[in-house]
């Protein structure tokens, strides 16, 4: 367990319209020390939330109805405000169009689902590190 994680307010937003993947991910995350965690079914309730909290890291998946994935980072990074927020995009879409089409919108990180608990803790220091925090 990242013991620095345990003690950090980093605030962060879960978006998969997923419950049982949000449930693992929020699990994932308390077992890594992060206690700071909300999540939202759909971008558009995600961009509601960044829009009416601080938020420090966004764990994203694809493929979600109302607004995808790709539309809500697209939408961070066009936001003047909101445009640093590290995005780390969890899907099951693994060909390298999809990846390549994320990286070319902004994203900080990728990571394929299914996913080990050890990877989504390097990919979220990654992300972190990329954009000047810890």
């Amino acid at each position: 367990m990242d013991v620095t994680a345990a003690i950090s307010p980093l605030a962060i937003l879960v978006v998969d319209d997923q419950q049982p993947m949000r449930k693992t991910i929020v699990f994932i995350l308390r077992q890594l020390g992060y206690r700071n965690v909300t999540c939202a079914e759909d971008g558009d309730i995600a961009w509601n939330h960044i829009n009416s909290r601080p938020v420090d890291l966004v764990l994203l998946d694809w493929n979600m109805p109302r607004m995808s994935g790709l539309s809500l980072l697209k939408r961070i990074r066009a936001s003047e405000d909101y445009h640093e927020i590290p995005v780390v995009m969890i899907t099951a879409e693994a060909n390298e169009d999809h990846v390549v089409t994320a990286v070319q919108a902004g994203v900080t990180n990728y990571i394929v689902k299914p996913f080990s608990p050890r990877v989504l803790d390097k990919k979220i220091h990654e992300a972190l590190a990329a954009h000047g925090l810890r």
